[in-house]
């Protein structure tokens, strides 16, 4: 991973969209900390789309969940739960600076949350950036259980259903390598970076109307 301070310009959305494009993404050292820095990883996390795999466990945890789910539903609320220390999570790198550029992302049509709700309440999501043909997940957040991974799986079908190319997972943990994700060269990345941004795909924004029986299906249904 390489990271270089930014403290030479002012990063503007913009500025971040052509960051983005480069392969590189901004991180903070933590949410107290002002600064931020520039990351490029060596060895760079994806989901290939087609090879995406539900747990047979989450498969049955949706099913009995009553989750709802909503794309942009409430934006800020999702960046500021990923934001939130929490047991497991003591730290985060998501600072003032981030919340405000990914906000003003998020109004020019740039970026983007997938929601899980259950009575009414937000009660796990994810958001990322949409660029070209491609989707940079940024963080995700949970309060109930399998929340956050029943995000990811209506992330990934809102994915395949409008034609993306690329889901950036930016790392791998092994939580997400349950799902498929996998860890490619910085050359064959940015390969496959420049394919997805010669395409345009977007998201329909809706609140409400997803459920895990309806999303289930459509995998059942596309495969």
């Amino acid at each position: 991973m390489t990271g270089v301070e930014d403290t030479f310009f002012e990063i503007t959305p913009q500025v971040l969209l052509k960051a983005y494009a480069c392969g590189i993404f901004p991180m903070s050292e933590s949410a107290d900390d002002p600064g931020m820095f520039w990351v490029e990883p060596e060895l760079r996390g994806i989901l290939p789309l087609d090879q995406f795999h539900i747990p047979r466990s989450l498969r049955k945890s949706m099913r009995k969940s009553g989750f709802e789910f909503r794309i942009d539903g409430d934006f800020e609320a999702v960046i500021d739960a990923c934001a939130e220390a929490t047991p497991d999570r003591p730290s985060t790198w998501i600072n003032k600076r981030i919340r405000s550029l990914y906000i003003q992302l998020h109004e020019m049509g740039n970026a983007h949350s997938f929601e899980t709700w259950f009575d009414g309440k937000l009660v796990g999501g994810l958001y990322g950036v949409r660029l070209g043909g491609a989707f940079f997940g940024e963080s995700m957040f949970s309060r109930v259980t399998d929340a956050s991974k029943a995000a990811l799986v209506f992330l990934v079908q809102e994915m395949r259903k409008n034609k993306f190319i690329l889901l950036d997972t930016q790392f791998t943990t092994e939580h997400l390598e349950r799902f498929g994700v996998i860890e490619i060269p910085q050359e064959t990345y940015q390969e496959r970076l420049e394919e997805a941004l010669q395409t345009t795909s977007y998201f329909s924004s809706y609140d409400g109307g997803a459920t895990s029986d309806s999303i289930l299906q459509s995998f059942n249904q596309i495969s």
